[in-house]
């Protein structure tokens, strides 16, 4: 672009310096007379000689008749032009094709349904039953079942306080913005960059010649800009689309990751709670217990001060009655120990946590346990393990798009001038625009060896998801054997427990009568607390076992309730 000087109407014009930015209009700025500029437009409003970009100046009158208007209505007809070029550019790149894999869920073949309770079992399961098929699923809330209140309020304490539930929530809040961040580059960036500068130019430099003297020419000016510029890359192989993908399915993972985590630290607190109050139940057992030792104490000293018995018989009640004192003692560490992990799943500082003391009371529920197959639906780590599969898929077309040309396009406009009287003028604007295409050529294998790796990376995927099905089947089928073997062993238990006071309150008699030494009584005792322990610490496994099942069922979580990819991008978490 030339400088251009001449006279107008009696008034002295300049045209601009060269501009480093692209390709500007000839901007006609006049030494006096500022605020005219808009009688001489640029590109569209200005009449030019043919073959030339100048501005006519021998007839200035011709430029000058064009009115405001005339120039705003060929600006628009520019613009839809335009406009129409870049829709239907956009169309075409729209439609661009996805060169990763399509993504299937690999096949778990579950079984046809559980071998360690079928229906014939249930006639020998009088302790525990499992819910009949017409019986509601298990659902969110799944410690109800229950029906403990004090169970209830700490579970509910869980969800709000626990510390590993709360940085799963955060992790999976950073992967939901992963998404957010892929999904942006599906869009156009437009960005800004105003300036203001003064500038001197060198008066050597100027002449030429180095060192050589000073122009009169030369002088400082100021130099306004105001660009826009914006970069679009269309996704025509599929390489953004795949990115989103990626992050979709991996903040997807994440939120299964966070409903498993809920579930581990539910049923923890669930086991741990059962526990406790199987210490207690066992703490009643051995207090009751002390109380009939301390009984048969008092009788043997009476009978050993008449004569009737020996010193023998009472130390030996007296060394029974001691032990069973330091055994009842001995319940307190184990149950301070599972109320100090209560208080730590439920968010609480132990040494202001405290549960009262009740023994267990609570029978085991109907559980619904469905079919195998529901099984891949129900469990959080499952559909985890399921979406890292989807992910892995999604990255492998992630790397074969790097095979094929990126192509971006790019526009840069603004306005610029060296008088702030006449910056936001249209003769003082300015654009550049075109597409701009990257291919590598040569890599030395870099995008096979990065395919292959992403391939190992989805086999190793798959692999851990068919690993987790079978853990999971595993899992439910251990706690139904426990649940089905404990019941049986239960109602043996009980009644060895019945044999056992039978065969004490025989001892007793025979003993009071002085047929039998006190030798009988206390192998009598013995045997009876024994039993009742047995009894009581059974029915505390029955209770895990039953809160176990249904952790390896999932609790009342479904893999519906993972967030939708609509769900991931909304501005409501």
């Amino acid at each position: 672009m030339q400088k251009l000087d001449g006279q107008i109407n009696g008034k002295s014009y300049r045209g601009p310096k060269n501009h480093p930015r692209g390709w500007k209009s000839d901007n006609l700025t006049p030494r006096c007379g500022l605020g005219h500029e808009p009688e001489f437009s640029g590109m569209l409003g200005l009449s030019t000689m043919p073959g030339h970009g100048k501005p006519n100046l021998e007839n200035p009158g011709q430029t000058a008749s064009l009115r405001r208007g005339q120039w705003v209505h060929m600006l628009m007809i520019s613009f839809h032009c335009r406009a129409v070029i870049c829709l239907a550019l956009t169309g075409c790149f729209l439609t661009g094709c996805n060169v990763g894999p399509k993504y299937h869920t690999p096949p778990a073949n579950p079984p046809a349904a559980y071998k360690e309770l079928t229906p014939n079992d249930y006639k020998n399961t009088d302790g525990w039953k499992v819910a009949q098929p017409k019986d509601d699923a298990l659902r969110g809330k799944w410690w109800e079942i229950f029906a403990d209140p004090q169970l209830n309020a700490l579970e509910e304490k869980v969800n709000v306080s626990n510390q590993n539930i709360a940085a799963a929530a955060a992790n999976f809040l950073a992967a939901r913005a992963l998404v957010k961040e892929a999904r942006s580059q599906l869009f156009p960036r437009v960005t800004t960059n105003p300036a203001i500068t003064v500038q001197r130019p060198s008066a050597t430099m100027s002449s030429g010649k180095a060192g050589g003297s000073t122009s009169s020419s030369t002088s400082t000016f100021a130099d306004y800009t105001l660009p826009f510029d914006a970069t679009w890359q269309p996704d025509l192989f599929g390489r953004i689309r795949n990115t989103v993908r990626s992050a979709t399915y991996g903040a997807q993972a994440s939120a299964a990751d966070l409903e498993n985590t809920r579930l581990i630290v539910q049923a923890d607190l669930a086991a741990d709670y059962f526990q406790l109050r199987g210490e207690d139940a066992l703490k009643q057992l051995l207090d009751s217990t002390v109380v009939d030792f301390e009984q048969s104490l008092d009788l043997t000293r009476a009978l050993y001060e008449t004569g009737i018995d020996s010193e023998e018989a009472v130390a030996q009640a007296e060394t029974q009655l001691e032990a069973t004192q330091a055994q009842d003692a001995a319940l307190g560490i184990q149950r301070a120990q599972f109320e100090h992990a209560i208080a730590m799943l439920t968010g609480q500082p132990a040494s202001t946590f405290s549960i009262p003391i009740e023994p267990l009371s609570s029978s085991p529920p109907a559980i619904p346990i469905g079919v195998p197959s529901q099984l891949l639906e129900r469990r959080p780590d499952i559909a985890a393990a399921e979406r890292l599969v989807a992910q892995a898929n999604a990255q492998m077309g992630m790397a074969r798009a790097a095979y094929f040309p990126t192509v971006t396009l790019s526009a840069a406009a603004g306005l610029e001038s060296t008088s702030v009287a006449s910056w936001f003028t249209w003769p003082s604007r300015f654009f550049s625009m075109g597409p701009a295409a990257a291919e590598t050529l040569f890599d030395a294998g870099l995008r096979r060896a990065t395919v292959e790796q992403f391939r190992a990376q989805y086999d190793e995927t798959v692999a851990n998801y068919r690993q987790t099905v079978l853990t999971a089947f595993q899992q439910v089928e251990d706690n139904l054997a426990s649940l089905r073997i404990l019941s049986v062993e239960i109602q043996y238990q009980d009644t060895a427990v019945k044999s056992a006071e039978k065969s004490l309150a025989i001892a007793k008699d025979r003993y009071k009568l002085g047929l039998d030494p006190y030798l009988n009584v206390l192998t009598a005792q013995t045997a009876l607390l024994s039993n009742q322990e047995t009894a009581v610490n059974l029915r505390i496994q029955q209770m895990t076992a039953s809160g176990g099942l249904i952790e390896a069922l999932g609790g009342g979580w479904n893999a519906s309730q993972l967030p939708s990819p609509v769900q991931l991008t909304s501005k409501v978490p």
